[in-house]
């Protein structure tokens, strides 16, 4: 049985309406160790009847047969299988892969073994078979043409193909370099068909077997002047695996053989492979910095809590409306086993301090019974004017790295000093106010009395007759004054001291403090009911010494904002202060917080508390907001998104447009590979992967960019929102998804051409 059979085989070309005849009624038989020599007159139909029987072109006419099996039913696959298992090609353009080097153009076709060590064994083996053991790491550019056909030829004995098909191989060099190539197909063609179209009989009339002639696409002669002993080939050997197992074999190869492509397709041309890694930097960049300013895009639906979270904290009331006392409370924490409560909790929910810092606001949250775990700077309160203070990092400048360089800030009137901080990179994070347990006290006592609109808190100074009465804003708390010591910054009561004095009048000096204040739904109270609380200082202790008004009454930044004028003002302890906002607060307020070691603990209790009848909830219960808010915040929310989409959308189209230039770099190699048979499985994954290696330093570069940015104190506040794992799996998955189609729309372009016009087109890029 011959090996290769042609039987009235006829190829038709159609082009813009008109019909040619490649070849036709061609009826040949072909078997191993024949030197065929075909000739003929350009354009007689010498190279169509090489690429009908290599498979790069089809037939529509007769029938060819190899080994006696008919191949007219082919469908695109079967012509790659047919190729990689019989055909090798040797071009007179020699086809080489010219970013490859020798080795790596020779190792390209032994891919169907898989063991890397073995591959390079046998490639050295044909490479020095061939002469070119010297050039072994020079790339193709580099050679000269004698030198890229012999680089072909070790590629197609790396084949071992049955049949050789050689198309003027010898076209482009000179006689003396001709002719030893013609003598090394001698050599190598011994067992095999090789076939060889050439316009110089002559040339290989001393080692042909066989010589063909064609015209006007038919056979004029066909002249056999020796037939080859060839030995039988007929023996058919079992496979020891099924087709299944052969299959699954098979893929697990091609998928190891398009990794190894990949990589040698990214290292071959290194200028293009940094375009592409700078592509693909530029596009990663521009989706995190667009993510890392759509702040609403990634908080569609948030969680509108009722409370500030801390972990184990129940926040309770009564089911009647009564107002909780101490007592009740710390009864409560001891039978349900909490490990701390506080009675008046306002300030968790409702405690925020605005600090001005380079130039927008700060917001900053009263905090309580917290830790902020280690390398902490300073320490936590140990008394009721010290504060910890968890900043954002972009306020290390100011506070200090390693020591507290800013040891006071004002909040709700009072100094207090910085005795530890903290920094954290998470600017979507509000920063906190520590307080020792008796400091937030006073700070919740100041902020209910001050920051009520109808509650009247005001002191009368009376020396003798007279009566001084000092408002709001003239009064000032002091962790420095005793109860019942007051300091009276005032003209007209220092005259009138001086006056008694110089009249030797004997005189009293009364401080009297009271506030009036009306209940609000928010602390169950009734709008009619006046609640009025005073305190009386008999004969007080009107002190001499200013206690210190901070000449800097300021925010955090240290510039001055809202400066006390040299006007009256009354200062006051910290703890007259306390005691009326507790007073206040303890005939009005009706929630409290206990605190549990762990949510677990506190969702229990909160059940418990609940069946007891009390009210209780865990403090990240959420509510429903007003229905206008919501479409509000989603609308902004969407408009986030279709703008982080149509930058996406941009991204993906320039990528593809600057790609494209490395797409036709590519193109003669895609159409070289798919010509000496290697899968188009093979070569498809070895283009995804080539796009994925890209992808790494851009995803490096991309955390690199974020790390640097908010760690970076003068950075980190620069307008960009800290990004958690999920934003950068979005980013990493979403470029990976726009790779992978920007490479599947060049796949298609590459396969779009047959492989005889991509080889005419594009194998010289």
């Amino acid at each position: 049985m011959a090996l290769l059979t042609l039987k009235d085989v006829g190829k038709i070309y159609v082009s813009d309406g008109n019909v040619a005849v490649g070849i036709r009624g061609i009826n040949l038989s072909f078997d191993r160790g024949e030197f065929v020599a075909i000739t003929g007159k350009s354009g007689s139909g010498k190279s169509t009847l090489l690429n009908v029987i290599g498979g790069m072109d089809t037939y529509e006419e007769g029938e060819l047969l190899i080994e006696g099996e008919p191949t007219s039913h082919y469908l695109q696959p079967d012509w790659e299988a047919y190729c990689r298992e019989y055909i090798s090609f040797i071009f007179q353009d020699y086809n080489i892969i010219e970013s490859y080097t020798v080795l790596q153009n020779v190792e390209l076709a032994l891919m169907h073994i898989t063991d890397k060590k073995e591959r390079r064994r046998r490639a050295l083996e044909l490479i020095d078979r061939v002469g070119l053991t010297k050039h072994l790491r020079h790339k193709g550019s580099k050679l000269s043409g004698g030198q890229k056909q012999r680089t072909v030829i070790a590629r197609a004995l790396a084949k071992d193909s049955p049949i050789i098909l050689a198309d003027e191989p010898t076209g482009n060099l000179d006689s003396a370099t001709s002719a030893e190539i013609i003598d090394l197909l001698h050599e190598v063609s011994r067992d095999k068909l090789l076939i060889m179209v050439t316009h110089n009989f002559e040339q290989v009339e001393h080692c042909a077997t066989r010589h063909v002639r064609i015209f006007d696409g038919t056979v004029e002669s066909d002249h056999v002047f020796s037939r080859p002993a060839v030995a039988d080939k007929t023996a058919v050997s079992v496979p020891s695996k099924s087709k299944k197992e052969q299959k699954r074999e098979q893929r697990k190869n091609d998928l190891k053989n398009g990794v190894t492509l990949g990589i040698s397709m990214f290292t071959s041309r290194p200028r293009l492979s940094i375009f592409l890694c700078i592509l693909m930097i530029l596009g990663n960049l521009g989706i995190y910095f667009i993510t890392a300013s759509s702040g609403e895009a990634s908080n569609l639906f948030p969680d509108n809590r009722m409370f500030s979270y801390m972990e184990g904290r129940v926040v309770m009331t009564t089911r009647s409306g009564e107002v909780i006392t101490d007592e009740e409370l710390a009864r409560l924490a001891a039978e349900y086993g909490a490990e701390n409560y506080l009675h008046y909790d306002r300030m968790l929910d409702d405690g925020y301090y605005y600090a001005y810092l380079g130039g927008t606001y700060c917001e900053f949250k009263y905090a309580y019974n917290k830790t902020y775990g280690d390398k902490i700077v300073g320490r936590y309160p140990e008394a009721k004017d010290e504060v910890f203070l968890y900043l954002p990092i972009s306020l290390q400048e100011q506070f200090g790295k390693d020591e507290i360089l800013q040891d006071t800030i004002v909040a709700e009137r009072m100094t207090f000093r910085v005795v530890g901080l903290k920094y954290f990179y998470d600017n979507n994070h509000t920063g906190e106010i520590l307080f020792h347990t008796d400091g937030f006290r006073t700070v919740t006592a100041m902020n209910a009395l001050f920051s009520q609109s109808d509650a009247k808190v005001q002191v009368k100074l009376s020396v003798g007759g007279s009566t001084k009465t000092y408002g709001l804003s003239s009064i000032y708390p002091f962790f420095n004054m005793n109860d019942g010591q007051v300091f009276v910054s005032d003209a007209a009561y220092q005259s009138a001291v001086k006056s008694h004095e110089a009249a030797g009048r004997p005189y009293d000096t009364t401080v009297q403090f009271s506030t009036t204040y009306y209940g609000y739904n928010y602390y169950n109270v009734s709008a009619s009911t006046q609640n009025t609380y005073e305190k009386t200082f008999e004969g007080a202790d009107i002190t001499q010494t200013d206690p210190g008004l901070p000449a800097h009454y300021q925010e955090l930044s240290g510039v001055e904002i809202n400066t006390v004028e040299k006007e009256s003002y009354l200062a006051v302890s910290a703890d007259c202060i306390t005691e009326m906002g507790e007073e206040f607060l303890g005939r009005s307020y009706r929630q409290a917080s206990l605190f549990f070691a762990n949510d677990q603990l506190a969702e229990q209790a909160a059940e418990k508390l609940t069946e007891n009848g009390y009210i209780a909830v865990l403090s990240d219960s959420t509510y429903t907001p007003d229905p206008m808010e919501t479409v509000l915040s989603t609308l902004g929310a969407f408009l986030a998104i279709l703008m982080w989409l149509a930058v996406i959308f941009f991204i993906a189209f320039f990528i593809n447009l600057c790609s494209t230039r490395a797409l036709n770099a590519f193109r003669g190699d895609m159409a070289i590979m798919r010509s000496m048979g290697i899968p188009v499985r093979v070569i498809r994954v070895g283009m995804y992967v080539r796009m994925l290696i890209a992808l790494i330093p851009a995803y490096l570069t991309v955390m690199i960019a974020a790390t640097v940015i908010y760690m970076t104190p003068a950075l980190n506040n620069g307008g960009l929102v800290f990004l958690y794992p999920w934003h950068y799996a979005v980013i990493f998955i979403g470029m990976l998804i726009l790779t992978v189609r920007v490479t599947r729309m060049q796949i298609k372009k590459l396969f779009r051409q047959s492989v005889k016009k991509a080889l005419k087109g594009d194998a010289s890029v």
